[in-house]
This record gives C-alpha cells, sequence and structure tokens, in this order.
C-alpha cells in the first residue's frame, strides 16, 4: 500500500495524498509517522488494560506527546529521526509490557519489527486506511489529528514545568480506544467531543503556564523593520527556546527576530528586557521559501511550521530543536539538564550578513483574554452603543492556496462597526491593513498563537457573563475561521465542546470527514464552509 494521508486542509484533491505530501512529505515518512502513531497506540492499550498509575509514567508521558507532535504537518521531515522514536517508543512499551501479566493485548501492544523494510511493510498495514468503515475511519481520524494538536499545546506547557496527569490519562484512554475493532459511531462521536474537553484543558495548561512565567500580554506595537546587526530567526511555537536563545544572544551583537507565529512572545512583559529582540521579520509560514533568502542569517525551528527549502544554501542556515526536523539540518537536543547550547547557530549567525530589509513599521496585537477584560467597559460601552455591531472571529491557520485570499477580502470589505477577533497565523492575511479603530478599540485583536484561540473563547464567554445571556450564541459574534493542520483540529473540537455553533470552516472542509460525519457536524453543531465573500457577509449581517 503506497502512503495515504489527509490530515491537513492541503491534501491533494481534498482527498488525501497517495504519492508524495503536498507539504513534501516523502512516502517514507508518511508511513513512519503511521507506524509511530500505532506504536503510541500499542503503548496506551498496556497503559490502560494494566492500570498503570498515569502520574508515576512521568517521562513516558512527555515522550508520548514528544511523539504525536512530530507527526503533525510540516513539523518532522526526517526519516532517521522518526525512526529512531519508534525504536524508543518500541522500548518503552515492551518494559512496561513486562509489568502485565493475564491481559489480552492488542496487535500495537506486541508487534515486532527489524529495520526499516520491515518497519514500511507493517506501517503499509496499519495506515489510515486500514479502517474499511468510511465513517468509523473518518471518526477515528478527526480524534487521532484532534490529539496532536492537543499533544503540542500539552508539551509546550510541559517545557515550562506546567503538566496535568488528567490530560495523559485521557490521550492514552483515547489512543487505546481507536484500536478497537467493534467501537460504535455514537461511541466515538462521544469521544470526539471529550477530545474537544481535554483540548480546553490543554489550552488553558498553556494559558497558565506561559502567564505565569511570561506574564499577562500587553498591548504591544512590534517592529516589522531590521537593524543592522547579524541576526537569527526563530519559528514555531516555543517560548522557552526563545528565552534561551535571548538570553544566550545578549551581549554577542547578535539580534533575534521572531517569525510567523512567534510573533505574539513580543506581547509577554516577560521578552521586552531583552533588547536583542529586535522585531518580526516575514509573515504566515508558507512564505518562508523567499523570506529565509533574503533574511540572510541562521533560522530556528522550535516547532512546526517547516517547508521544505529550495537551496542548499537555505538548508544549511536552518536548525531544528524539539519536535522538529529536516534531514540535512541540525538538529539541537536539550542536555540532561533540559537546556539547549545554541552557540553553533549563534556563531555562524556572526558570519553572516545582517537581514535584507522587506517591510517597516509595526504591528500591534497582545489582545489576550486579559488585556480584553481590562477593556471590558468600553468594549461593552461600545456594543451597547451600537459602535460595535459585531464581532468576527477570524482565527486559525493560513496556507498557500489562492482561495484564502478570500479572508483578505473578508477583512476588507467588512463594516466599519465590525471588529475582528483573531489568533494564529491566519491573522497575517488582514492584520496589516489599515482597517483603523472603534472609540480607540483597534478593528483587529489579536490574542496570540494558534493555542490563545482559548482567550477568544474566554473573552466570548466572559462577554456572555457581561450581558446576562444564558447562551454564547445569543453575543454579536460570528465565526469564519481559516483551518490547515491537526493544532486547528483542537481548536475547532474545543470551540464545539464549550458550546459554540454555526461556525464557518475554510478554505475547504477537511477530506478527513465522510460525507455522514459532516452531515453529523452540520445538523448538531451548524458547520458550514465558505462561498463568496459577498454572500457570506450578507448572511453573517443579515443583509
Amino acid at each position: 500500500m503506497s502512503m495515504f494521508c489527509f490530515q491537513c486542509q492541503e491534501t491533494a484533491g481534498g482527498r488525501g495524498c497517495t504519492i508524495r505530501g503536498v507539504c513534501g512529505k516523502a512516502e517514507t515518512t508518511a508511513k513512519l509517522q503511521d507506524l509511530l502513531i500505532y506504536t503510541l497506540k500499542g503503548v496506551s492499550d498496556i497503559v490502560v488494560k494494566g492500570k498503570f498509575d498515569v502520574p508515576s509514567l512521568n517521562g513516558v508521558n512527555y515522550e508520548l506527546v514528544n511523539s504525536l507532535f512530530m507527526t503533525i504537518t510540516n513539523a518532522n521531515f526526517n526519516d532517521e529521526a522518526l525512526v529512531k522514536q519508534i525504536v524508543k517508543m518500541l522500548e518503552i512499551r515492551d518494559g512496561l509490557k513486562r509489568s502485565v501479566s493475564d491481559v489480552d493485548l492488542h496487535d500495537a501492544a506486541v508487534f515486532t519489527v527489524d529495520g526499516m523494510e520491515s518497519m514500511l511493510e507493517k506501517a503499509s498495514a496499519v495506515g489510515v486506511l486500514s479502517t474499511s468503515d468510511e465513517d468509523i475511519r473518518s471518526l477515528k481520524e478527526m480524534i487521532t489529528y484532534g490529539l496532536k494538536g492537543m499533544a503540542a499545546y500539552t508539551e509546550h506547557a510541559a517545557n515550562i514545568g506546567e503538566t496535568d496527569n488528567g490530560i495523559f490519562a485521557f490521550m492514552y484512554r483515547a489512543l487505546a480506544t481507536l484500536l478497537e475493532e467493534n467501537v460504535s459511531a455514537d461511541e466515538l462521536v462521544k469521544l470526539t467531543l471529550e477530545t474537544g474537553e481535554y483540548g480546553v484543558k490543554a489550552m488553558a495548561l498553556l494559558d497558565k503556564a506561559n502567564t505565569g512565567r511570561f506574564g499577562n500580554p500587553e498591548i504591544t506595537p512590534v517592529n516589522i523593520g531590521v537593524r543592522n546587526n547579524p541576526a537569527i530567526l526563530i519559528s514555531g511555537h516555543d517560548l522557552t527556546d526563545l528565552e534561551q536563545l535571548l538570553e544566550q544572544t545578549r551581549g554577542t551583537g547578535v539580534d533575534v527576530y521572531t517569525h510567523s507565529e512567534m510573533l505574539p512572545a513580543h506581547y509577554y512583559p516577560f521578552f521586552k528586557k531583552y533588547d536583542n529582540l529586535a522585531g518580526n521579520y516575514g509573515n504566515a509560514w508558507w512564505k518562508q521559501v523567499d523570506e529565509f533568502v533574503s533574511f540572510k542569517g541562521p533560522v530556528l525551528f522550535t516547532t512546526n511550521c517547516i517547508v521544505p527549502p529550495r537551496s542548499e544554501e537555505v538548508k544549511n542556515r536552518i536548525f531544528t530543536t524539539g519536535a522538529a526536523g529536516f534531514p540535512g539540518c541540525r538538529h539541537i537536543s536539550a542536555g540532561k539538564d533540559g537546556k539547549k547550547d545554541f552557540s553553533e547557530i549563534i556563531n555562524l549567525a556572526k558570519t553572516l550578513p545582517s537581514p535584507e530589509q522587506i517591510e517597516t513599521g509595526t504591528v500591534t496585537g497582545g489582545f489576550a483574554h486579559n488585556q480584553v477584560m481590562a477593556l471590558a467597559d468600553k468594549v461593552v460601552g461600545a456594543i451597547k452603543a451600537g459602535k460595535i455591531r459585531k464581532f468576527f472571529v477570524m482565527a486559525g491557520c493560513d496556507g498557500r492556496m489562492r482561495s484564502r485570499e478570500y479572508y483578505t477580502e473578508f477583512a476588507k470589505k467588512l463594516p466599519s462597526d465590525t471588529v475582528i477577533l483573531t489568533a494564529g497565523c491566519a491573522k497575517y492575511r488582514y492584520n496589516k491593513l489599515n482597517l483603523g479603530d472603534i472609540d480607540g478599540i483597534p478593528r483587529v485583536l489579536d490574542a496570540g498563537q494558534c493555542n490563545d484561540s482559548y482567550s477568544l473563547a474566554v473573552i466570548a464567554l466572559k462577554l456572555k457573563e457581561a450581558f446576562g445571556l444564558e447562551d454564547v450564541n445569543d453575543l454579536p459574534l460570528a465565526f469564519n475561521i481559516a483551518w490547515y493542520e491537526q493544532k486547528a483540529v483542537i481548536v475547532l473540537l474545543s470551540l464545539l465542546y464549550l458550546g459554540f455553533k454555526n461556525i464557518h470552516l475554510g478554505p475547504t472542509l477537511p477530506g478527513f470527514l465522510s460525507p455522514n460525519v459532516a452531515k453529523v457536524l452540520v445538523e448538531k453543531f451548524g458547520i458550514a464552509g465558505i462561498t463568496s465573500v459577498e454572500d457570506d457577509l450578507d448572511l453573517f449581517l443579515g443583509n
């Protein structure tokens, strides 16, 4: 069986990649990721049936979420790293198995492999299409992708020192359930919503970790120009990596610029003490193939989203760490003390030219829930006075498809009495437009990274209380969300769990939704796609 992957929005033909991923993922990489997921299900089967005490597993819990994170779209393209992680998880699995007796374990908990050829052969038998029933497959994959997104947020929180054993226990239970051949569609629908429940807990945990360590985000203008110093560009999502890089570059004459989803780091008070944090360079992840050329200096990927570089020159300047990986790029691992040595990146930066300027000016953000609630009286007053007619949640991911120009045009054509709430890299479609403000409230309120979609939900729930409403869906609030990868899936499931309905998702609905599962989402939650800017504006505004 050749590869089959349909976990991202850009999957070939909206159905699935079967030869090579649109993301650039090779067939062997896709299969190794499938086998890693199968191995994690086997570990989970042992943990659940063996009734292991999850808190006592500790390091195993971290390896579980790191393994899931490695399979997220655009995170790790390195077959060698994936093989190494599969071997590690098989050793962990077999170690746990020795403590279990008189238990009927699934094949995922007992299979053996010997070398790459054996791994690929096994992977061909346990991939996505190994589940024959289309609806069961659809639900199982949606849960799997939700778990991948949940794992990313859980790992970031753990890197700061915040963990929740209840989240780990759920992940083991969910992965073990996905092995059951006789599980019903109704049981999987219930598990899907429970995945959303734990997605909320994971994002709340990360919010607690980030704000506890770095302070509550503040309204902050961020420089998008450049200075005349050698520099390092840091991409991805992990703020602990940024902290370590800033500490190690202090006083070296090397600047640090954020890229894409790292932009919101500037909003945290903690990072404002670093005069070597020079600004944000570039736009959403997919533009890196050109912007890394003009940046000139080294690039550090702390997580996804990597796009295979076009030239060896650029590839030789790319470093990865954490769950990220790319063949031929140097990987920085943490030492036994958990710290990372970025001296190789810093030394390379000193030998390279300073960045080429591609933009000037500033972009403003920092409107997470604490900051917006500080403005609550002003916001509520503007709504009651009729100055703000409606909020539009336009969070999520950006991507390469030309159809995503819809979101820029939608933002441009929104009436001047509407406000955009955003988080994630979808904001790059409109955060540099001059859309003005309403009584000093900017018309684009950027809460931060994709995980900060949690902040937008918190804001909505608190506004519901402020207006004394019974149902959050009675707020003057509409959802027009762009999605790309699996962190967007857990955000969607979390919103559904919280009771938000009539969410519009685009630019296309997920390829992993079977017609019957899509019908359930439409009928039960009001999920819909997008059409034209004009028609959707009429629908949202009741024209």
